[in-house]
């Protein structure tokens, strides 16, 4: 089976965000690139700005294993039989403390963020095994998948989980040559940072990231993030300097991390 030597990567949740700009950063280095997402509409604008024709596009709906399959497999084929990376990145955020998610925002969030993190996975290893010892999964866990967030129990959760699933696949697929990595972004210059992260508030995330004082770090560091992890040895790349300082703070300081954690919790939601 002669494989085409262009390298692909398939990047689900492609059509926004850090999605798009790890998409639009490998088709700048010759890489085949595959989109996947709900939002039709947002992948054209990728493939529109990515703009040399080596793209691809699927409607793709991660909580749906067949889906994958789907997706996958076509965009193999349109690859010339070679997917050499998984962007496991589709994600939705959820704010708010607990008390004020209801039963579907937490269904929505975990299926999406960590059951399609599983399937997409799942679907990928096939491939992956076919183009190791270079092959490789990277996911989008965050910087809420290094210490429990205040008020993003249910995204922090998900998160954590995406990290789970990096280190045991870590181990899992070290014999067949796949590596497997994480990137851990902080809060990055994207759309979401503009919607409110529940139904129960309006104020968008933007508005409490710049009043806690954090930094928005800039969406092409996560893309150059992506690359280096793709070709590197790091399990988790922190990505930004909150991202960073957590990571410390969990191993060296964790009394401290613990404190900050509590003052800057957002109040409990009163039943009206």
């Amino acid at each position: 089976m002669g494989m085409n030597q262009k390298k692909a990567i398939f990047v689900s949740g492609g059509g926004s965000g850090i999605g798009r700009a790890i998409a639009i950063y490998f088709a700048e280095r010759g890489w085949f690139v595959g989109l996947g997402d709900i939002d039709v509409a947002g992948m054209k604008e990728t493939t529109a700005l990515i703009g040399n024709g080596f793209n691809f596009s699927q409607r793709l709906d991660v909580r749906e294993p067949d889906g994958w399959d789907i997706a996958l497999a076509a965009f193999s084929t349109a690859a010339g039989g070679r997917i050499d990376v998984l962007a496991n990145n589709a994600g939705v955020p959820l704010g708010g403390v607990l008390s004020s998610n209801n039963a579907d925002e937490i269904t929505r969030c975990l299926d999406i963020n960590l059951k399609g993190a599983l399937f997409g996975a799942q679907a990928a290893y096939p491939h992956l095994q076919k183009t190791a010892p270079d092959s490789c999964l990277l996911n989008t866990s965050s910087a809420a998948g290094i210490y429990g967030t205040a008020g993003s129990s249910v995204y922090s959760a998900s998160k954590f989980g995406v990290r789970a699933i990096t280190e045991a696949l870590d181990a899992e697929w070290f014999s067949d040559g796949i590596k497997v990595r994480s990137l851990m972004p902080s809060f990055i210059d994207t759309p979401l940072l503009k919607l409110s992260p529940n139904s129960a508030t309006n104020e968008p995330i933007e508005t409490m990231v710049k009043q806690a004082g954090l930094e928005i770090t800039p969406v092409i560091e996560v893309a150059q993030a992506a690359w280096n992890a793709v070709h590197g040895e790091t399990l988790h790349t922190k990505v930004g300097k909150t991202a960073r300082q957590m990571a410390f703070g969990s191993r060296w300081t964790p009394g401290k991390i613990r404190k900050t954690m509590r003052a800057t919790a957002p109040p409990a939601q009163q039943e009206p």
